[in-house]
C-alpha cells in the first residue's frame, strides 16, 4: 500500500481499505494533493474533484482538504479563473459545520497569507476579499479553539501588515468593538478586549486614538468582569504608548487612577507591573506631581503582591525621571553613553525650573521656585544672610537622632506639624493656608478630618501672599525664636568674618537649648529641635511618614483623587505607618552635611523607598529577593540622579555589596562598571574601588561578573591606581572549582584587552607568566584562546618598540614548547606561529631568524596531530603571504620543501591538509609588513 497515492474516500470503510490507519501522524509528510495528479481515478477534473472532496460526508477527507490548501492553491496558481474558483470553494468550506475542519482551515490562512502577499500583483484583491471575512467571522464562532486559532492569525497578519487599513476601519474593528460591547458575552468580552490590546501596538496611532481607545476606557471600568479590567491594567502601558503623551494624560490617567485602586489585587499588580511604561507617556509634571504619589500608595498597599511587584518597578519607574540637562549624560555620534559634569549654575537653574510642584496659585507658573539651599533671611531688618547650610550645623548634634517627619507626597520636604508650636501670626499679617487663602492664625483641616496647621510664613520674616514659594507653601512653619534671631542679628554685625559666625550660632544655640530645659519637657524640646533641623535641611524620612496624612494629601491634590482614596482605608494605613516606624527608626538616614543632602531630581519619597529596599524587614514582609532588585536597577537610579547626588546611594550601594545573599553581590560585580562611568574617576577611585577589590576576593559566582567587564572597570582607573591590579589579575588562576574553565577562558579574553592599559615591562613582568599557565592548560578552549593572548603580546612588546622584550618571550615560548616532552605543547607552538603570521605581530625579519626554523623541523615530530597543523599553518597561512610568494625569496624553497615532505606523509590526515587548497583565493594575498 506504500506506493499507491493517497486518495481521497467516501466511506470508512474505503478508509480502512487503503490503509489510513497505518499511516497515521505520518500523513502530514504525504502530500496531501496527490489526488489531483491521478488521472483515471475518476471522469472529474482536478479542480472538480477538489470540490467533491472538499465537501464530501466523510470528516476526515474535508480535513485533509482544509490541511492542504496552501499547496492546492500553488496547484492552480497559473490559470487566474481556477485560482479563484478555489478561493471560492475556501469560502465555502469555512462554513463547515466541524469545528475540527474550520480551525484546520484557520490555521493555513496565515500561510496562504504569504502565498498571496508574493503574488499580490497576479492577485490583489484576494486576500481581502476571501480570508480576511473568514478571520473576522471566526472571532465570533461558537467553539473556543477556532476563536483562539482565528485571534492567533489575526495578530500575525497584522503585524505582518498584510491587513490593509480600510479593512481594519471597515472589517477588524467594528467587530472587535462589538464583542467589547457592555451587553457582550462574558467570554467574548475577555477575549476582544485581549486582542484590542494586543492590536494597538501595531496599529496607528490614528486608528486607535480614533477607535479603540474610547472602548477601552469603558473597559477599564467594567464593573461586572474583573478579568476586563486585569486585561485592560496588564497592557495599559503599551496603549499609552500607541496615543502618546497628549491621548495618555487626558484619557487614560484618570483611568489608570481606578485600576491602581481597584478592590482586586491582581488588577492593582498588573499597574505596579506596568508603571514604568506608564510614566514614560507622561508629561514630567504630570509624572512628578501625580503618578509619584500614586505608585506610593501601591508600595503600601495592603496585598503583599502588590507591594512586590511595585517595588521590583520602583527603579525603573525612578529611572523615567532621567534627564540629559540635569544627570550630564549625552549619546556620542557612535551610540555610546558618555556622562559630562555640568556647571552648578546651569544645573540650579534647570532644576528648579523642572521640579516646580503643581500648585494652584494663580501666579506659580510666573514665579520661579526658590531652592532649598537659598539663603534665608533671618529678620526683615537684616542684610546679612544666613544660609541654611550653617544653621543645620547649630542643630547637628540633635538633628542625628531623628524620630518623626511628615512627608508630603509631592515634594517630601514638609515635617509633621503637630510637632511644633504655631508661628506667631498676628492680626495684620495673616497667614497663608493650604488653598492660598488668608487665615488669622487658624488652622485648616484637610476634608474636615485634619486640624493640621498649613500656615506658611515665617514670623521674622513675611512672604508676600502673591510670591509663591515652595519652601513656605508646603512646610508647616518654624517655632517662635524671634528674641534669639535678634540676639544673632547683633553679633553677626559685631563679628564680619565667616568662621568667627559660625561658631557664634553654635554658642547662641548651645545657650537656647540650655534656656528652655526650665520651661520645656526634654522629650518635646529634642522633638522640636529635631523638627527644626528637619525643616532647615529640607529632607525628612518616609519611613516615619504618617501615610495617612500622606495619603490624604495626593487625594486632594489629584484631581482622581476619589478613586485614588479607595486603596487603602485610613486605619490600614495608619497601622502600617505604625509598623515602619517602629522597624525603621534606627536605620534612619542622618542629616549631616557630608550624610545626607538635598536632590531635586525624583521626588524625595521615591528615593527613600527605594533606599529602604536594603532593610532585612522588607525581605520578610515584601520579597525576599527585594534586595537583588534593587541592586539590579541600581545603575539606572544612579544616572537618573547623577554623579552630584551619589552621596544619596552611596550607604546603599555599600550595604548591597556586603549582602548575604550572592546573586545581589552578583548582580552588583555586573554593573559597577557601568556604575563607574556615572561616578566618575574621583568618585570610582573613592567608593566603587574599595567595593571591587572586595569582589575580587568573592565567591567565583560574584568575580566572574567583575571579571567578564574587568577591562572596563580597568580603564576607567588613573594610571597609578590602575597598576595596583597587576598584582591581583593572578589570583583569577585560582577558582573555587577547577572545572570552571570558563573563567579561565574570559580571564585569556580579557586579557587581551587589558594588555593596552599597561607599558611593555609590566607586560613582560606580570602578564607573560599568566599567558603562558593558561596556554598549558587542560581544556582545549582555554588554549586556543590563551595562543592569541601570546600572539597580542609579542604584538605589543614589537609595535612599542621593546624588541628585547619580544625576543626574550620568543625564546621562553621556543623552550617550553617547540622542545615539550608533550605533544600538546608542540601542537601549540604550531599554532602560536600560525597565529602570529596571521596577525602580523612582528617584523618579519624576526619571525624567519626566530621562529620560522622551529616550526619547520616540526615536520619530522612522530605525533601526526603536530605534523597536521603544521600542514595547516604552511598551507593555509604561511604561503599566502606575499613575502613567502614573492621569487627570489631565500626563505621559499625551504618552505616549499617542508611541504612536499608533509603531501608524501604516511598519515591521510597530514597528506589532506599539505595538498588541499585554501579557501581564500590567491589574488587576495596579504602582506606581511617587514
Amino acid at each position: 500500500m506504500a506506493g499507491i497515492p493517497l486518495y481521497f474516500v467516501e466511506t470508512q470503510d474505503d478508509l480502512d481499505d487503503f490503509g489510513f490507519e497505518d499511516y497515521g501522524s505520518e500523513c502530514d509528510g504525504i502530500r496531501i494533493t496527490a489526488f489531483l495528479d491521478v488521472a483515471g481515478q475518476d471522469n472529474l477534473t482536478p479542480l472538480a474533484r477538489l470540490e467533491k472532496y472538499a465537501f464530501s460526508e466523510n470528516l476526515f477527507n474535508r480535513q485533509i482538504v482544509a490541511r492542504g490548501l496552501l499547496d492546492v492553491l500553488r496547484s492552480f496558481s497559473d490559470d487566474e479563473k481556477d485560482f479563484l474558483a478555489v478561493m471560492e470553494i475556501v469560502l465555502r468550506l469555512s462554513e463547515d459545520a466541524e469545528p475540527t475542519v474550520r480551525a484546520e482551515l484557520m490555521e493555513q490562512v496565515p500561510h496562504i497569507a504569504f502565498f498571496l502577499q508574493e503574488n499580490k500583483g497576479r492577485f490583489p484583491t484576494a486576500f481581502s476579499k476571501y480570508l480576511v471575512p473568514v478571520v473576522v467571522r471566526y472571532l465570533t464562532d461558537p467553539n473556543n479553539q477556532v476563536r483562539k486559532t482565528s485571534q492567533a492569525a489575526l495578530l500575525v497578519l497584522l503585524e505582518q501588515n498584510f491587513i490593509d487599513k480600510n479593512d481594519i476601519e471597515a472589517k477588524v474593528c467594528p467587530i472587535l468593538l462589538e464583542l467589547a460591547a457592555p451587553d457582550s458575552d462574558d467570554d467574548y468580552k475577555v477575549e476582544a478586549v485581549a486582542i484590542i490590546c494586543k492590536m494597538s501596538c501595531m496599529l496607528s496611532k490614528e486608528i486607535v486614538e480614533k477607535l479603540l481607545l474610547p472602548r477601552f476606557c469603558d473597559l477599564c471600568s467594567d464593573e461586572r468582569l474583573f478579568q476586563v479590567r486585569k486585561v485592560c491594567a496588564a497592557n495599559f502601558g503599551d496603549i499609552c504608548n500607541t496615543v502618546g503623551q497628549e491621548a495618555t494624560e487626558k484619557y487614560l490617567i484618570p483611568r489608570f487612577f481606578e485600576l491602581c485602586s481597584d478592590n482586586v489585587w491582581g488588577i492593582r499588580k498588573a499597574c505596579a507591573d506596568c508603571f514604568m511604561a506608564v510614566s514614560c507617556s507622561a508629561s514630567p509634571e504630570m509624572r512628578r506631581t501625580k503618578l509619584s504619589p500614586l505608585f506610593i500608595n501601591l508600595i503600601c498597599d495592603p496585598s503583599k503582591w502588590v507591594r512586590q511587584a511595585a517595588f521590583q518597578s520602583l527603579g525603573p519607574f525612578i529611572s523615567t525621571f532621567a534627564n540629559p540637562s540635569s544627570a550630564g549624560l549625552y549619546i556620542k555620534d557612535d551610540g555610546t553613553l558618555s556622562i559630562r559634569q555640568l556647571n552648578e549654575d546651569t544645573r540650579s537653574v534647570s532644576s528648579s525650573d523642572k521640579n516646580a510642584p503643581n500648585c494652584h496659585t494663580s501666579n506659580c507658573n510666573s514665579e520661579k521656585v526658590d531652592s532649598i539651599e537659598a539663603s534665608v533671611r533671618l529678620s526683615p531688618g537684616n542684610n546679612t544672610p544666613c544660609s541654611v547650610e550653617t544653621l543645620q550645623d547649630t542643630m547637628e548634634e540633635k538633628s542625628k537622632n531623628v524620630t518623626e517627619a511628615q512627608t508630603s507626597v509631592f515634594d517630601g520636604t514638609s515635617i509633621d506639624a503637630s510637632k511644633l508650636p504655631l508661628s506667631t501670626c498676628t492680626d495684620d499679617k495673616p497667614c497663608i493656608s493650604e488653598n492660598g487663602s488668608k487665615s488669622n492664625g487658624q488652622a485648616s483641616g484637610s476634608g474636615g478630618e485634619q486640624n493640621m496647621t498649613t500656615e506658611c510664613c515665617l514670623a521674622s520674616h513675611q512672604l508676600p501672599v502673591d510670591n509663591f514659594n515652595s519652601f513656605y507653601y508646603w512646610r508647616p512653619p518654624l517655632p517662635d525664636i524671634s528674641q534669639e534671631l535678634e540676639l544673632l542679628h547683633l553679633d553677626a554685625k559685631q563679628q564680619e568674618a565667616t568662621e568667627e559666625s559660625h561658631s557664634q550660632i553654635q554658642v547662641l544655640s548651645a545657650a537656647l537649648r540650655v534656656a528652655q530645659l526650665d520651661c520645656q519637657p526634654e522629650d518635646e524640646l529634642k522633638d522640636q529641635e529635631e523638627s527644626y533641623s528637619n525643616l532647615l535641611s529640607g529632607e525628612c524620612s518616609l519611613s516615619s511618614c504618617s501615610l495617612t496624612d500622606e495619603k490624604n494629601v495626593a487625594v486632594s491634590e489629584s484631581p482622581f483623587g476619589e478613586h485614588a482614596s479607595q486603596t487603602m482605608n485610613s486605619e490600614d494605613w495608619q497601622n502600617e505607618s505604625t509598623e515602619s516606624s517602629d522597624k525603621e527608626d534606627d536605620n534612619e538616614l542622618l542629616f549631616g552635611e557630608e550624610k545626607f543632602k538635598v536632590q531635586d531630581i525624583i521626588p524625595q519619597p521615591l528615593l527613600e523607598q527605594y533606599l529602604s529596599m536594603t532593610d532585612p524587614a522588607r525581605a520578610q514582609t515584601v520579597d525576599t529577593e527585594i534586595a537583588k532588585h534593587c541592586a539590579y536597577s541600581l545603575p539606572g537610579v544612579a544616572l537618573t540622579l547623577g554623579r552630584k547626588n551619589w552621596h544619596c546611594l552611596k550607604d546603599t550601594y555599600e550595604t548591597l555589596a556586603s549582602d548575604v545573599q550572592w546573586k545581589v553581590r552578583r548582580t552588583l560585580a555586573f554593573s559597577i562598571h557601568e556604575l563607574a562611568v556615572i561616578l566618575g574617576d574621583q568618585l570610582t577611585a573613592a567608593d566603587l574601588v574599595p567595593i571591587f577589590n572586595g569582589f575580587l576576593k568573592d565567591l567565583d559566582e560574584v568575580r566572574i561578573g567583575v571579571l567578564k567587564h574587568l577591562y572596563d572597570f580597568l580603564k576607567l582607573l588613573h594610571e597609578d591606581k590602575r597598576r595596583e591590579y597587576l598584582y591581583q589579575l593572578q589570583e583569577f588562576m585560582v577558582t573555587d572549582n577547577s572545572r570552571n574553565w570558563r573563567f579561565r577562558y574570559e580571564l585569556a579574553e580579557q586579557l587581551i584587552l587589558i594588555l593596552e592599559l599597561y607599558n611593555p615591562t609590566d607586560v613582560y613582568d606580570y602578564l607573560r607568566h599568566i599567558a603562558l599557565t593558561l596556554c598549558s592548560d587542560k581544556v582545549s578552549e582555554v588554549r586556543w584562546i590563551s595562543f592569541k593572548l601570546v600572539v597580542a603580546i609579542l604584538q605589543k612588546f614589537y609595535s612599542n618598540g621593546t624588541s628585547a622584550l619580544g625576543l626574550n618571550f620568543i625564546n621562553e615560548l621556543t623552550l617550553k614548547f617547540r622542545h615539550c616532552p608533550k605533544w600538546v605543547g608542540r601542537q601549540a607552538f604550531a599554532f602560536i606561529c600560525q597565529a602570529a603570521v596571521e596577525a602580523e605581530c612582528m617584523p618579519v625579519d624576526q619571525f624567519v631568524e626566530h621562529l620560522l626554523p622551529n616550526l619547520l623541523s616540526l615536520a619530522s615530530d612522530r605525533v601526526a596531530n603536530v605534523r597536521v597543523l603544521l600542514a595547516k599553518a604552511l598551507r593555509q597561512t604561511l604561503l599566502q603571504k606575499v613575502y613567502f610568494t614573492s621569487v627570489g625569496n631565500p626563505h621559499l624553497e625551504e618552505v616549499e620543501e617542508t611541504v612536499l615532505v608533509l603531501q608524501s606523509d604516511g598519515d591521510k590526515d597530514v597528506r589532506y591538509f599539505a595538498t588541499v587548497e585554501p579557501a581564500q583565493n590567491p589574488v587576495g594575498l596579504t602582506t606581511f609588513v617587514n
